[in-house]
Protein backbone atom coordinates (compact mmCIF):
# COMPACT_ATOMS: atom_id res chain seq x y z
CA UNK A 1 0.00 0.00 0.00
CA UNK A 2 1.21 3.49 -0.81
CA UNK A 3 -0.20 7.00 -0.97
CA UNK A 4 -0.99 7.91 -4.54
CA UNK A 5 -3.13 10.49 -6.35
CA UNK A 6 -3.32 9.46 -10.03
CA UNK A 7 -6.77 11.09 -10.31
CA UNK A 8 -8.82 13.80 -8.61
CA UNK A 9 -11.13 11.86 -6.27
CA UNK A 10 -14.79 12.63 -5.68
CA UNK A 11 -17.21 10.92 -3.26
CA UNK A 12 -18.04 8.52 -6.10
CA UNK A 13 -14.40 7.37 -6.18
CA UNK A 14 -14.24 5.70 -2.77
CA UNK A 15 -13.23 2.50 -4.60
CA UNK A 16 -11.51 2.67 -7.98
CA UNK A 17 -9.56 0.26 -10.17
CA UNK A 18 -6.97 1.93 -12.38
CA UNK A 19 -3.61 1.02 -13.87
CA UNK A 20 -3.90 -2.57 -12.59
CA UNK A 21 -4.14 -1.39 -8.96
CA UNK A 22 -6.91 -0.83 -6.45
CA UNK A 23 -7.25 2.72 -5.18
CA UNK A 24 -9.17 3.56 -2.01
CA UNK A 25 -10.10 7.03 -0.82
CA UNK A 26 -8.89 7.06 2.79
CA UNK A 27 -12.07 7.78 4.75
CA UNK A 28 -10.23 8.02 8.06
CA UNK A 29 -8.77 11.43 7.21
CA UNK A 30 -11.71 13.10 5.43
CA UNK A 31 -12.56 15.95 5.25
CA UNK A 32 -9.30 17.41 6.56
CA UNK A 33 -7.29 15.65 3.85
CA UNK A 34 -8.21 13.96 0.58
CA UNK A 35 -5.82 11.04 0.23
CA UNK A 36 -5.93 8.06 -2.10
CA UNK A 37 -4.12 4.85 -1.14
CA UNK A 38 -2.97 2.29 -3.70
CA UNK A 39 -3.12 -1.49 -3.12
CA UNK A 40 -1.39 -4.33 -4.93
CA UNK A 41 -2.16 -7.32 -2.69
CA UNK A 42 -5.15 -8.82 -0.91
CA UNK A 43 -3.62 -8.81 2.58
CA UNK A 44 -3.31 -5.03 2.43
CA UNK A 45 -6.90 -4.73 1.19
CA UNK A 46 -8.09 -6.84 4.13
CA UNK A 47 -6.19 -4.52 6.47
CA UNK A 48 -7.77 -1.49 4.78
CA UNK A 49 -11.24 -2.95 5.39
CA UNK A 50 -10.43 -3.78 9.00
CA UNK A 51 -8.90 -0.34 9.67
CA UNK A 52 -11.82 1.50 8.00
CA UNK A 53 -9.88 3.05 5.15
CA UNK A 54 -12.93 1.82 3.24
CA UNK A 55 -16.24 1.38 5.08
CA UNK A 56 -19.91 0.96 4.30
CA UNK A 57 -21.23 -2.50 3.47
CA UNK A 58 -21.49 -2.15 -0.34
CA UNK A 59 -18.06 -0.48 -0.64
CA UNK A 60 -16.54 -3.21 1.51
CA UNK A 61 -18.04 -5.83 -0.83
CA UNK A 62 -16.66 -4.09 -3.92
CA UNK A 63 -13.22 -3.67 -2.35
CA UNK A 64 -13.21 -7.34 -1.31
CA UNK A 65 -14.03 -8.43 -4.87
CA UNK A 66 -11.04 -6.49 -6.17
CA UNK A 67 -9.03 -7.96 -3.31
CA UNK A 68 -9.83 -11.45 -4.60
CA UNK A 69 -8.62 -10.43 -8.07
CA UNK A 70 -5.35 -9.24 -6.54
CA UNK A 71 -5.15 -12.50 -4.58
CA UNK A 72 -5.50 -14.47 -7.80
CA UNK A 73 -2.72 -12.51 -9.45
CA UNK A 74 -0.42 -13.06 -6.48
CA UNK A 75 -1.29 -16.76 -6.15
CA UNK A 76 -0.59 -17.50 -9.81
CA UNK A 77 2.72 -15.62 -9.68
CA UNK A 78 3.75 -17.66 -6.63
CA UNK A 79 2.30 -21.09 -7.37
CA UNK A 80 1.49 -21.25 -11.08
CA UNK A 81 -1.04 -23.95 -11.86
CA UNK A 82 -1.51 -24.62 -8.12
CA UNK A 83 -2.92 -21.13 -7.61
CA UNK A 84 -6.24 -22.38 -6.22
CA UNK A 85 -4.51 -23.76 -3.16
CA UNK A 86 -2.29 -20.69 -2.83
CA UNK A 87 -5.21 -18.24 -2.91
CA UNK A 88 -6.97 -19.67 0.15
CA UNK A 89 -4.99 -17.73 2.73
CA UNK A 90 -5.89 -14.41 1.14
CA UNK A 91 -9.55 -15.36 0.84
CA UNK A 92 -9.63 -16.15 4.55
CA UNK A 93 -7.90 -12.86 5.39
CA UNK A 94 -10.48 -10.91 3.42
CA UNK A 95 -13.38 -12.79 5.02
CA UNK A 96 -11.99 -12.11 8.49
CA UNK A 97 -11.62 -8.36 8.05
CA UNK A 98 -15.07 -7.29 9.36
CA UNK A 99 -17.81 -9.51 10.88
CA UNK A 100 -21.12 -7.65 10.39
CA UNK A 101 -21.27 -6.29 6.83
CA UNK A 102 -22.80 -9.16 4.87
CA UNK A 103 -21.76 -7.70 1.49
CA UNK A 104 -18.21 -8.74 2.32
CA UNK A 105 -19.16 -12.41 2.50
CA UNK A 106 -21.55 -12.10 -0.44
CA UNK A 107 -18.76 -10.75 -2.64
CA UNK A 108 -16.29 -13.43 -1.57
CA UNK A 109 -18.88 -16.19 -2.19
CA UNK A 110 -19.51 -14.77 -5.66
CA UNK A 111 -15.80 -14.70 -6.43
CA UNK A 112 -15.38 -18.24 -5.04
CA UNK A 113 -18.15 -19.44 -7.36
CA UNK A 114 -16.18 -18.09 -10.30
CA UNK A 115 -12.93 -19.61 -9.00
CA UNK A 116 -14.63 -23.02 -8.94
CA UNK A 117 -15.24 -22.77 -12.70
CA UNK A 118 -11.70 -21.77 -13.64
CA UNK A 119 -8.89 -24.04 -14.73
CA UNK A 120 -5.19 -23.98 -13.88
CA UNK A 121 -4.31 -21.02 -16.12
CA UNK A 122 -3.76 -17.47 -14.89
CA UNK A 123 -7.10 -16.42 -13.30
CA UNK A 124 -6.42 -12.68 -13.02
CA UNK A 125 -8.30 -11.47 -16.10
CA UNK A 126 -11.43 -13.45 -15.22
CA UNK A 127 -11.36 -12.44 -11.55
CA UNK A 128 -10.84 -8.79 -12.43
CA UNK A 129 -13.74 -8.88 -14.90
CA UNK A 130 -15.99 -10.30 -12.18
CA UNK A 131 -14.85 -7.68 -9.65
CA UNK A 132 -15.57 -4.95 -12.19
CA UNK A 133 -19.03 -6.46 -12.70
CA UNK A 134 -19.65 -6.39 -8.93
CA UNK A 135 -18.66 -2.72 -8.93
CA UNK A 136 -20.77 -1.71 -11.92
CA UNK A 137 -23.79 -3.65 -10.66
CA UNK A 138 -23.57 -1.87 -7.32
CA UNK A 139 -23.49 1.54 -9.02
CA UNK A 140 -26.52 0.63 -11.12
CA UNK A 141 -28.36 -0.78 -8.10
CA UNK A 142 -27.78 2.43 -6.17
CA UNK A 143 -29.23 4.53 -8.98
CA UNK A 144 -32.34 2.36 -8.99
CA UNK A 145 -32.59 2.50 -5.19
CA UNK A 146 -32.40 6.28 -5.42
CA UNK A 147 -35.27 6.41 -7.90
CA UNK A 148 -37.50 4.05 -5.93
CA UNK A 149 -36.77 5.69 -2.59
CA UNK A 150 -37.34 9.20 -3.91
CA UNK A 151 -40.72 8.10 -5.27
CA UNK A 152 -41.86 7.33 -1.71
CA UNK A 153 -41.24 10.94 -0.69
CA UNK A 154 -44.42 12.62 -1.87
CA UNK A 155 -43.82 16.23 -0.82
CA UNK A 156 -40.90 18.52 -0.01
CA UNK A 157 -39.67 17.74 3.49
CA UNK A 158 -36.71 17.62 5.83
CA UNK A 159 -34.84 14.34 6.26
CA UNK A 160 -32.66 12.88 9.00
CA UNK A 161 -29.88 10.45 8.13
CA UNK A 162 -27.42 8.62 10.34
CA UNK A 163 -23.81 7.60 9.67
CA UNK A 164 -22.82 7.64 5.98
CA UNK A 165 -24.67 5.61 3.37
CA UNK A 166 -23.62 7.69 0.42
CA UNK A 167 -21.28 7.31 -2.51
CA UNK A 168 -18.40 6.92 -0.07
CA UNK A 169 -20.00 3.81 1.40
CA UNK A 170 -20.78 2.16 -1.94
CA UNK A 171 -19.47 1.58 -5.43
CA UNK A 172 -20.85 5.02 -6.30
CA UNK A 173 -23.94 7.24 -5.93
CA UNK A 174 -25.01 5.87 -2.56
CA UNK A 175 -27.96 4.08 -0.96
CA UNK A 176 -29.56 6.36 1.65
CA UNK A 177 -27.82 9.38 0.14
CA UNK A 178 -28.70 8.04 -3.30
CA UNK A 179 -32.33 8.45 -2.24
CA UNK A 180 -31.50 11.95 -1.00
CA UNK A 181 -29.72 12.84 -4.25
CA UNK A 182 -32.62 11.64 -6.38
CA UNK A 183 -35.21 13.31 -4.14
CA UNK A 184 -33.25 16.57 -4.12
CA UNK A 185 -33.09 16.55 -7.91
CA UNK A 186 -36.88 16.20 -7.90
CA UNK A 187 -37.30 19.18 -5.55
CA UNK A 188 -38.40 17.09 -2.57
CA UNK A 189 -35.60 17.81 -0.08
CA UNK A 190 -35.72 21.01 1.91
CA UNK A 191 -32.82 20.07 4.19
CA UNK A 192 -30.92 17.03 5.41
CA UNK A 193 -29.96 16.73 9.07
CA UNK A 194 -26.88 14.55 9.47
CA UNK A 195 -26.29 12.93 12.85
CA UNK A 196 -22.62 13.30 13.81
CA UNK A 197 -22.35 9.51 14.48
CA UNK A 198 -20.01 8.95 17.38
CA UNK A 199 -17.35 7.67 17.78
CA UNK A 200 -16.00 7.69 14.19
CA UNK A 201 -18.01 10.80 13.27
CA UNK A 202 -19.02 9.47 9.85
CA UNK A 203 -21.97 11.85 9.73
CA UNK A 204 -19.85 14.87 10.59
CA UNK A 205 -16.80 13.97 8.52
CA UNK A 206 -18.31 12.11 5.58
CA UNK A 207 -22.04 12.72 5.11
CA UNK A 208 -21.84 16.47 5.65
CA UNK A 209 -18.85 16.70 3.29
CA UNK A 210 -20.47 14.50 0.65
CA UNK A 211 -23.77 16.42 0.64
CA UNK A 212 -21.92 19.73 0.45
CA UNK A 213 -20.09 18.46 -2.65
CA UNK A 214 -23.53 18.04 -4.26
CA UNK A 215 -24.86 21.40 -2.99
CA UNK A 216 -27.60 19.65 -0.99
CA UNK A 217 -28.58 21.69 2.11
CA UNK A 218 -27.21 19.88 5.15
CA UNK A 219 -27.12 20.69 8.85
CA UNK A 220 -25.03 18.69 11.29
CA UNK A 221 -26.53 17.75 14.64
CA UNK A 222 -25.38 15.86 17.72
CA UNK A 223 -26.76 12.33 17.78
CA UNK A 224 -28.78 13.15 20.90
CA UNK A 225 -30.48 16.14 19.20
CA UNK A 226 -32.65 14.13 16.81
CA UNK A 227 -35.69 13.82 19.09
CA UNK A 228 -35.90 17.57 19.70
CA UNK A 229 -35.81 18.16 15.94
CA UNK A 230 -38.48 15.54 15.29
CA UNK A 231 -40.75 17.26 17.83
CA UNK A 232 -40.76 20.40 15.67
CA UNK A 233 -42.84 18.63 13.03
CA UNK A 234 -40.79 19.43 9.92
CA UNK A 235 -39.12 16.04 9.39
CA UNK A 236 -41.01 13.66 7.14
CA UNK A 237 -38.51 10.82 6.79
CA UNK A 238 -35.53 9.17 8.40
CA UNK A 239 -33.47 7.56 5.62
CA UNK A 240 -30.59 5.21 6.51
CA UNK A 241 -28.55 2.44 4.96
CA UNK A 242 -27.88 -1.07 6.28
CA UNK A 243 -25.02 -3.46 6.86
CA UNK A 244 -27.23 -6.55 7.07
CA UNK A 245 -30.96 -7.22 6.72
CA UNK A 246 -32.38 -10.54 7.88
CA UNK A 247 -35.15 -12.69 6.44
CA UNK A 248 -37.83 -11.05 8.60
CA UNK A 249 -36.77 -7.48 7.75
CA UNK A 250 -34.74 -6.70 10.86
CA UNK A 251 -31.96 -4.25 10.02
CA UNK A 252 -28.41 -3.96 11.36
CA UNK A 253 -26.96 -0.50 10.84
CA UNK A 254 -24.63 1.92 12.56
CA UNK A 255 -25.11 2.16 16.32
CA UNK A 256 -27.83 4.70 17.06
CA UNK A 257 -30.11 3.67 14.19
CA UNK A 258 -32.41 1.69 16.49
CA UNK A 259 -32.94 4.71 18.71
CA UNK A 260 -33.77 6.87 15.69
CA UNK A 261 -36.38 4.33 14.60
CA UNK A 262 -38.01 4.33 18.03
CA UNK A 263 -38.13 8.14 18.05
CA UNK A 264 -39.43 8.29 14.50
CA UNK A 265 -42.31 5.94 15.33
CA UNK A 266 -43.21 8.03 18.40
CA UNK A 267 -43.30 11.23 16.32
CA UNK A 268 -45.15 9.75 13.33
CA UNK A 269 -42.13 10.06 11.03
CA UNK A 270 -41.58 7.41 8.38
CA UNK A 271 -38.44 5.28 8.48
CA UNK A 272 -36.75 4.13 5.25
CA UNK A 273 -33.87 1.68 4.86
CA UNK A 274 -32.05 1.84 1.52
CA UNK A 275 -29.78 -1.08 0.64
CA UNK A 276 -28.96 -3.40 -2.26
CA UNK A 277 -30.21 -6.98 -2.13
CA UNK A 278 -26.59 -8.09 -1.53
CA UNK A 279 -27.13 -6.71 2.00
CA UNK A 280 -30.06 -9.07 2.63
CA UNK A 281 -29.09 -12.28 4.43
CA UNK A 282 -31.96 -14.71 4.01
CA UNK A 283 -29.93 -17.29 5.93
CA UNK A 284 -30.60 -15.46 9.19
CA UNK A 285 -34.18 -15.56 10.48
CA UNK A 286 -34.01 -12.46 12.71
CA UNK A 287 -31.65 -9.71 13.76
CA UNK A 288 -30.88 -11.59 16.99
CA UNK A 289 -28.60 -13.84 14.90
CA UNK A 290 -26.49 -11.01 13.45
CA UNK A 291 -22.93 -10.87 14.81
CA UNK A 292 -22.41 -7.37 16.18
CA UNK A 293 -18.87 -6.08 15.91
CA UNK A 294 -17.37 -4.46 19.00
CA UNK A 295 -14.35 -2.28 18.38
CA UNK A 296 -11.56 -0.97 20.62
CA UNK A 297 -13.00 0.99 23.58
CA UNK A 298 -10.28 3.57 22.96
CA UNK A 299 -12.34 4.81 19.99
CA UNK A 300 -15.02 5.93 22.43
CA UNK A 301 -12.72 7.21 25.15
CA UNK A 302 -11.10 9.78 22.88
CA UNK A 303 -11.82 12.01 19.91
CA UNK A 304 -9.30 13.15 17.35
CA UNK A 305 -6.51 11.64 19.41
CA UNK A 306 -7.49 13.54 22.55
CA UNK A 307 -8.91 11.77 25.64
CA UNK A 308 -12.46 12.74 26.61
CA UNK A 309 -12.96 10.38 29.54
CA UNK A 310 -11.07 9.73 32.79
CA UNK A 311 -8.10 7.40 32.61
CA UNK A 312 -9.15 3.85 33.41
CA UNK A 313 -12.81 4.40 32.53
CA UNK A 314 -14.54 1.33 31.07
CA UNK A 315 -16.26 1.77 27.70
CA UNK A 316 -18.73 -0.18 25.57
CA UNK A 317 -18.23 0.25 21.83
CA UNK A 318 -20.69 -1.78 19.70
CA UNK A 319 -20.48 -0.62 16.10
CA UNK A 320 -24.02 -1.60 15.08
CA UNK A 321 -27.47 -2.11 16.53
CA UNK A 322 -30.52 -3.93 15.19
CA UNK A 323 -33.74 -2.14 14.30
CA UNK A 324 -36.74 -4.50 14.46
CA UNK A 325 -38.74 -4.84 11.25
CA UNK A 326 -41.82 -3.54 13.10
CA UNK A 327 -40.21 -0.09 13.20
CA UNK A 328 -39.32 -0.03 9.49
CA UNK A 329 -41.79 1.54 7.07
CA UNK A 330 -39.91 0.70 3.88
CA UNK A 331 -36.91 -1.31 2.74
CA UNK A 332 -35.84 0.00 -0.67
CA UNK A 333 -33.70 -2.22 -2.91
CA UNK A 334 -32.84 -2.31 -6.59
CA UNK A 335 -35.38 -5.14 -7.01
CA UNK A 336 -38.24 -3.19 -5.46
CA UNK A 337 -39.69 -1.79 -2.27
CA UNK A 338 -40.91 -3.77 0.74
CA UNK A 339 -43.41 -1.80 2.81
CA UNK A 340 -43.81 -2.82 6.47
CA UNK A 341 -41.48 -5.81 6.02
CA UNK A 342 -42.48 -9.31 7.06
CA UNK A 343 -40.85 -12.68 6.33
CA UNK A 344 -43.39 -13.29 3.58
CA UNK A 345 -42.73 -9.95 1.92
CA UNK A 346 -38.96 -10.42 2.15
CA UNK A 347 -39.24 -13.86 0.53
CA UNK A 348 -41.34 -12.39 -2.26
CA UNK A 349 -38.69 -9.74 -2.90
CA UNK A 350 -35.85 -12.23 -2.95
CA UNK A 351 -37.72 -15.05 -4.68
Amino acid sequence: METATPFVPTPDDAVRWQDDRLYLLDQRVLPARIEVLAYDDAAAVAEAIRDMVVRGAPAIGVAAAYGVALAGRTAFAAAGTDWKQAIEGDLERLAGSRPTAVNLFWAIRRMRALIATLGADDPFAALLAEARAVHEEDRAANRRIGELGAALITAPTEIITHCNAGALATGGYGTALGVVRAAHAAGKVERVYADETRPWMQGARLTAWELMQDDIPVTLQADCAAASLMAQGRVGWVVVGADRITANGDVANKIGTYGLAVMARHHGIRFMVAAPTSTIDMGLATGAEIPIEERDPAELLGCGGNPVAPAGCAARNPVFDVTPAALVDAIVTERGVVLEPTPERMRALMG
